[in-house]
């Protein structure tokens, strides 16, 4: 078990200490459970009031913050409290990790594959031929590599991660259990005697730097040339991303979404949960996409923030909603109009 000072932890992440310096931690906790000998932090000040029930021996906050009420815990002030608790989380995981080194067995690794400095290789591994794997790569049990895979450096696979033949991996990525890359994308060709034949899927995936993949995802190989997944892109759990898809830089899209085939998708998109794109469209940079919204068309406006099936812009998407629901008035309203029109007709 690792164990931290304040002073330590406030020049990982470049903060001002308020209280004892040598006060050791060796465990979080969230602000409204944390125990002596756990760091904890507050960003959101819905919670400000348990900051001053917490028993936490450090606290990171924000500069920004004044103070009700004398603290008994080592406060670190940094400009932005939830980042800097990230960064610390993804410094203790590193460090966590940092003595793995060495093959596991049983495990296979093809004689033509290579692997650079500083690798861990778990138990049950196979890596296929021709595989070229960087340095500070940790790849867990049950892992299989296809052959001609390229791996960049700084990679972690978590267990059960599956990647095809031929795929690219850059430097700084990390896939969690049970994600799929390089499957064969969904293709079949409607023959005249109403059934369906294969079409062979002979590209690969591309996954750029910096990219984070949640478990249980899978990305499909591109039918001809690549599935490309850019720099910085964060995708969630249970996601599917089909073949020829293109996912732009740093976009994020949260769980149970699918993207369907050849659709490109720009720059810093945000998509919502169980939101779904249909095949061969575009969505331009920074746009906005509710939770279990459908996207059918392009969508050619930067920045744009839509809702609903079929997608549409957010405020004139609600407009809609609300014309909706006050049908049924409207309709009572129509036949009570009608009743008079009757009525006024008869006496005349």
């Amino acid at each position: 078990m690792l164990q931290f000072s304040a002073q330590q932890i406030a020049l990982m992440i470049q903060g001002k200490i308020e209280g004892d310096a040598t006060v050791l931690v060796k465990q979080f906790g969230k602000i409204e459970e944390a125990k002596a000998g756990e760091i904890s932090f507050l960003a959101n000040p819905k919670y400000e009031a348990f900051l001053y029930q917490s028993a936490a021996s450090v606290i990171i906050i924000n500069e920004s913050l004044v103070l009700k009420q004398k603290l008994t815990a080592t406060l670190i002030r940094v400009p932005d409290a939830y980042a800097a608790f990230a960064t610390l989380l993804t410094k203790y995981q590193e460090l966590k990790t940092q003595n793995l080194s060495g093959i596991q067995s049983p495990s296979y690794i093809s004689s033509s594959a290579t692997l650079g400095a500083h690798h861990y290789v778990a138990a049950f591994t196979h890596i296929g031929d021709h595989v070229v794997i960087g340095d500070n790569v940790k790849i867990f049990p049950n892992v299989v590599i296809g052959d001609n895979v390229k791996i960049g450096n700084h990679v972690v696979l978590n267990p059960g991660v599956i990647i095809y033949s031929d795929c690219v991996l850059g430097n700084h990525i990390t896939i969690h259990s049970g994600t799929i890359i390089g499957s064969d994308g969904f293709g079949f060709a409607p023959k005249e005697d109403g059934s369906f034949q294969k079409v062979p899927q002979l590209g690969n995936v591309v996954i750029e730097d910096f990219v984070e993949i949640g478990s249980n995802t899978t990305i499909d190989r591109a039918t001809i040339g690549s599935t490309i997944i850019r720099k910085g892109v964060k995708l969630d759990n249970l996601i599917q991303i089909a073949h020829n898809v293109e996912i732009g830089e740093n976009t994020v899209i949260a769980a149970q979404s699918g993207i369907s085939g050849s659709t490109k998708i720009g720059k810093s998109v945000m998509m919502g949960g169980q939101a779904g794109a249909s095949g061969h469209i575009s969505i331009a940079d920074g746009v906005k996409i509710a939770a279990r919204s459908g996207l059918t068309k392009t969508i050619k406006q930067a920045n744009l923030v839509v809702t609903g099936y079929p997608a549409g812009e957010h405020g004139a998407t609600l407009r809609s909603q609300i014309q909706v629901k006050n049908l049924p008035l409207l309709e009572k309203r129509v036949k009570e109009l009608e009743i008079l029109v009757q009525q006024l007709a008869q006496k005349g």
